[in-house]
Order: C-alpha cells, then sequence, then structure tokens
C-alpha cells in the first residue's frame, strides 16, 4: 500500500470563514465530528476557535490520517482520528456531537500525486480509490463495464453529454496504461476545438470514474441519513460539495428532514478574494442546518 508523507500533505481548506461563522454557536459540550478530516485544515480552525471542544476525525485515506495528527498536535488530548469511511462508522454509545462537517471534496495532495491516479495531467495508474489499500481500481470498472453501462455512469455521474461517444472511445481503447492515456482517450470524443480549453474535456469523466470507484454518492446518501441521529439538539450539520449531484442530494436532505432546520436556503460561496488565492474554491458550496 502506497501513501503519501505526511509532511508532504499540504492543502488549503475552502470557506473557512463561513465555516467558523456556522459553528460560532454550538451547544454543550462542544465535540465536532469532522467526517473528511484530509489535512485538517479546518479542523485545526475549529479547535483553536473553540479552546474547550473536542474532535473526532475521519477519513478513508491513510496518508491524510497521518498528516491530520501531524497538524493536530498541538492540540494534545482535545482529538481522535478513526481511519474508515464516514459511511461505514459508528459513533460510540452515548455520543452525541455538537457539530457535524463533511467536505466531500478531493485534497489537493491526491490530485497532484500522480501514483494516486486521480490526475488527468500526471501519468499515474488508473486507480482512483481514497482508500489504496483494497476494493476495484478505475481500471478495472473500465474493464468490467459494458459500453452502455459505461455511457449510463458517464452521463449520470459526470453529466456529460458526450457519454455515449466518450464510452465507445473507451471500450475500443481498453485497457489503458496510464491516466494521461485516458485523459487523451476523452478527450478525442471532443471536437478539435473543445480540447484545450480551461477545464479539460476528460475531467467530468475522471468526476464519474472516482464517484463509481469510490460510491461518494451512496455514501453521502448514508451520511444525510444517520448524521441527525448523531447530532445533540441545535447541533449544526455543515456539508461542503463540489458539483451539482452532491448540491442536489444535501439540499433536498435539509429540506426534508423533519430532524434538521435549514439554515441556508441557498449554498454560501467563495468570495472573488478567496477564488483569486485558491482557485479550487470556485465550485465550493456550502449548505447548513441544525438538529430540531
Amino acid at each position: 500500500m502506497t501513501v503519501s508523507k505526511p509532511g508532504s500533505y499540504c492543502h488549503q481548506p475552502v470557506l473557512t470563514q463561513q465555516v467558523l461563522a456556522g459553528f460560532a454557536a454550538m451547544p454543550q459540550p462542544e465535540h465536532l465530528l469532522d467526517c473528511t478530516i484530509g489535512g485538517a485544515g479546518h479542523s485545526c480552525l475549529l479547535l483553536a476557535a473553540h479552546p474547550h471542544g473536542h474532535l473526532t476525525g475521519l477519513d478513508q485515506d491513510p496518508g491524510a490520517c497521518q498528516a491530520a495528527a501531524m497538524a493536530l498536535a498541538p492540540f494534545e488530548g482535545r482529538w481522535h482520528i478513526n481511519n474508515c469511511n464516514f459511511a461505514n462508522y459508528l459513533p460510540p454509545p452515548q455520543r452525541n456531537f455538537s457539530g457535524i462537517l463533511a467536505d466531500l471534496g478531493l485534497s489537493s495532495p491526491q490530485l497532484e500525486q500522480a501514483e494516486r491516479g486521480f490526475s488527468i495531467r500526471h501519468a499515474g495508474p488508473v486507480d482512483m480509490r481514497m482508500n489504496p489499500g483494497g476494493g476495484e481500481t478505475a481500471g478495472q470498472l473500465l474493464q468490467r463495464l459494458s459500453e452502455a453501462e459505461l455511457a449510463a455512469l458517464i452521463r449520470s455521474y459526470g453529466e456529460d453529454r458526450r457519454a455515449r461517444s466518450i464510452a465507445r472511445r473507451l471500450v475500443a481503447r481498453r485497457p489503458f496504461a496510464s491516466t494521461t492515456d485516458l485523459a487523451a482517450a476523452v478527450a478525442g470524443a471532443y471536437p478539435p476545438r473543445q480540447r484545450h480549453g480551461r477545464i479539460h474535456p476528460a475531467t467530468r469523466s475522471f468526476q464519474a470514474l472516482r464517484m463509481a470507484v469510490n460510491r461518494e454518492l451512496e455514501a453521502l446518501a448514508t451520511l444525510l441519513e444517520r448524521g441527525p441521529e448523531w447530532l445533540l439538539p441545535g447541533g449544526i450539520f455543515a456539508v461542503i460539495s463540489f458539483h451539482s449531484l452532491e448540491d442536489r442530494m444535501v439540499k433536498r436532505a435539509f429540506l426534508n428532514d423533519h430532524r434538521l432546520e435549514r439554515l441556508t436556503r441557498k449554498p454560501l460561496t467563495a468570495d472573488p478574494e478567496e477564488v483569486a488565492w485558491n482557485p479550487r474554491s470556485r465550485s465550493a458550496k456550502l449548505r447548513l442546518a441544525r438538529r430540531v
């Protein structure tokens, strides 16, 4: 199993001021659950803002757990980390949280380390697993699916109108030796004039494969169902999403769940200053709800 070196795990959290404001008034005792702790960017800020608070962090990426432990070292005795997918997490008996945060985006280290297989621009294995220790890789998924199944996946999870032509090319050219080979095959399904824009034409297909490999929407549905039961009355539930499929799921859950009071009618987004120095914040959307 290959994991990143903890010291090299550097990720800039998004919407930090909005997150801090959302958790400003939590019920006592202050105990937060960070469902996707990553490099602990949000967690460190929240523990600093709540000097008597404690935090439980979850992440299915072993490298992220190591990095988070190093970042949280100054808050000794106030945190605990579990290496697990939040969909599989079971709180200890009698444990209720005053706040839950889930940042659903990929971290910068995951995107930039070619060996993880998420990168379109750097050659690496066609992997895309959040937890590199087990489960089906994106390459194996590409080999297993029929053309029709692959087109449906790209259309549903990637929301790409060229799903059928992309699937046809991928089936004809599989297997793929690297992520850059895969990206080039997807790009070939687009007219030449559309292959060199600001956003790579394979972005949506890579998103679809990553979501399928990691069962991301299924995991989010589980969290949205179970999360309210883990909160104290008045506890805050916050989710940061990065594409429309996730955001719609969070919006519907916060609107229709009788256990929750919606605090944001529209999602909170990054201001122009944050987008300027952290372009990945451009697509971030934060929604908040309170346990009633």
